[in-house]
């Protein structure tokens, strides 16, 4: 029996129509863009009309239209997002991106349901139960490591989304309470405050201030280079990070991966197959390097259990773009920088730096000249301090233009079709052949006419298609200029009905099996149940004990409300890990201090697991 290659699809993100565009230009194989409302970035809504002339955008290209309705849900809202669903069915999406579990309690059209990164998938017991849930792909969480990542492959049937690229929660997805508790701002409702990119000051058992950073920030994801490894792993859908990034970031990074999946398509083809059709022709080269990063880090996904080898993958310093590196200041005198540069700078350059006692800070390049630089601002920094690029104004303003073309090859040929007739075929690899026909009698040139039938079939501007292959059997007959043109335009509509026509909008497979989920019949507020269909969700799945998510209902008790976990341990970033005798260096208990409240950290050393404890302000 032949197996066939498994669809590898590159996802990238939207926070507007107009940048799902350009990813989609820039090679994207699907697209997740928010909703009008409920999708987990509350500043990047988009209207249901807009979302319908997307899907008609991307429909020639195979591309998929994924939008995301991931944040938890009250009870006075059910009504209007299961309206909102139909509405996007009725658009044409492809799936919705889905936290709550009452959307499954919906009366829901014929859509595709994906388990996103909110739920939490963590291991095979989680995947398996989402599936049979009814999910039809699972995003897994980002700390996996590719022997879960095998794990979970092997347990499931759906394929399994993993994120590959861009900025990093903390916390388990889903599993923090950190915004909601400290400012009333909940990250499941898509309002994240993001307190882990503030600075804390750290103190030791013994009352020591260790130091004052941003001890729960996270580098950047960048997976460029492993991306065989997680497909060999099991992983189809490669997901960027960034549905709140600029449109340059969008482009840089997409065409980036492209370009990687692409190579590892191309060395497998009886392995993997490409998600979408269409050439990217782009008028630049991609470089991580200089797109939006806070330095880069591969985050868990070679790390053991141990994972000693995992440090360096926080931002202390800071937690804004650092950027690519140019080079070191040699003085700062009278407000100029003179400096030792590895690049060529420019006029309005941004400029980031963290000098040598862990300060840092950016200014603008008001002017350039070699090795001197002229802030817009005086500023004095010492010797020795590392510059960064953080805003390229050559590269920005040439992503600010049109950077690439997506066509869709096709083979054509013109012959006779009839003896009164002549035919004009065109051929997409994967969706067949069509063919127009025009009246015409034979009329014999007396010079030979093909290269003016060539050049007049050559004329696809303005259209999604260009010729691929070009087959003329009409030897020395002569076909008016405007004949050609007709037949040009009307083969250009008919392949445009086709590949709509062909479109193939997946459906769910029918699911009414709700098996006990893996935590058992207790959901505590770590389930974030927070409505009516929610808790009826779980009732038929066997729970018997539920407990409303905090935005509903503060828990009860005593117990110190653990605001996050996390598998980043600060004990191993610094290098006091407790299984390398780490406490006499950096005695217990830990404590972050923010402005008017106190965090606890403890270590599960059995688990790699970190929580963030909140002690009260």
């Amino acid at each position: 029996m032949t197996t066939q290659p498994r669809t590898l699809e590159l996802l990238a993100p939207a926070r507007t129509t107009a940048i799902a565009r350009e990813a989609i230009l820039h090679g994207a194989d699907a697209v997740y863009i928010g909703a009008p409302s409920h999708g987990a970035r509350a500043k990047a809504g988009n209207s249901i009309d807009d979302i319908r002339r997307l899907v008609e955008f991307a429909t020639p290209f195979g591309v998929k239209i994924y939008v995301t309705v991931n944040t938890i849900i009250y009870d006075d809202e059910l009504d209007a997002v299961e309206k909102m669903i139909w509405e996007l069915y009725e658009a044409g999406v492809d799936a919705l991106i889905v936290q709550d579990m009452a959307i499954a309690e919906m009366r829901l059209p014929p859509i595709q349901l994906h388990a996103s990164t909110q739920c939490d998938t963590r291991d095979a017991a989680k995947a398996r139960w989402l599936q049979d849930c009814g999910m039809s792909q699972i995003v897994i969480a980002r700390e996996s490591g590719l022997d879960t990542i095998r794990e979970i492959y092997a347990a499931v049937d759906v394929p399994l989304e993993a994120f590959v690229h861009g900025a990093l929660c903390v916390s388990y997805s889903g599993d923090c309470r950190a915004s909601q508790v400290l400012t009333g701002r909940s990250a499941n409702r898509g309002n994240c405050a993001q307190m882990c990119r503030l600075p804390y000051t750290l103190v030791d058992g013994n009352g020591r201030i260790v130091g004052q950073k941003h001890y729960l920030s996270l580098r950047d994801m960048n997976r460029l280079a492993s991306l065989a490894e997680m497909a060999d792993a099991g992983i189809s859908s490669f997901k960027i990070e960034g549905r709140l990034k600029d449109a340059s970031y969008v482009k840089e990074v997409t065409l980036a991966y492209r370009h990687a999946l692409d190579r590892i398509i191309d060395a497998n083809p009886e392995r993997y197959r490409r998600a979408s059709r269409g050439m990217v022709n782009a008028e630049f080269i991609p470089d991580l390097t200089k797109s939006f990063n806070r330095g880069y880090t591969d985050y868990f996904l070679h790390g053991g259990i141990a994972g000693c080898a995992n440090r360096g993958i926080a931002s202390l310093d800071t937690p804004k773009a650092i950027g690519e590196y140019v080079g070191k200041v040699r003085n700062a005198a009278s407000g100029v920088i003179d400096a030792t540069l590895k690049t060529t700078l420019v006029n309005g350059d941004g400029l980031s730096y963290i000098t040598p006692d862990g300060l840092s800070g950016g200014f603008r390049a008001n002017r350039v000249s070699g090795n001197r630089i002229f802030p817009a601002e005086r500023i004095s920094l010492p010797a020795g301090t590392r510059l960064y690029r953080s805003f390229d104004k050559e590269r920005e303003e040439m992503l600010g233009r049109p950077s690439a073309t997506r066509l869709i090859g096709i083979d054509i040929v013109i012959e006779r079709h009839t003896d009164d007739t002549i035919s004009l075929s065109g051929s997409i690899a994967d969706a067949g052949t069509v063919t127009v026909t025009a009246t015409q009698a034979v009329m014999l040139a007396k010079s030979n006419p093909a290269e003016h039938r060539r050049q007049q079939l050559s004329k696809w501007g303005g259209t999604v298609f260009t010729v691929a292959g070009y087959d003329d059997r009409l030897g020395n007959e002569f076909v008016p200029a405007s004949q050609l043109a007709d037949l040009r335009r009307r083969l250009t509509a008919a392949l445009t009905a086709t590949l709509a026509a062909r479109r193939d909008i997946p459906r769910p497979e029918s699911s009414t099996s709700r098996p006990l989920p893996p935590e058992g019949n207790r959901i505590t507020h770590r389930g974030n149940v927070s409505n009516r269909l929610a808790e009826k969700f779980y009732r038929h799945c066997g729970v018997t004990d539920i407990e409303p998510a905090i935005e509903i209902r503060k828990p009860a008790g005593k117990t110190p409300l653990t605001l996050m976990e996390t598998r980043y341990c600060l004990r191993r970033e610094l290098g006091a890990c407790l299984r390398d005798n780490g406490a006499d260096s950096l005695p217990e208990p830990l404590t972050l201090k923010g402005q008017g409240f106190e965090m606890r950290l403890r270590f599960d050393c059995a688990n790699c697991r970190m929580r963030v404890n909140y002690l009260g302000k």
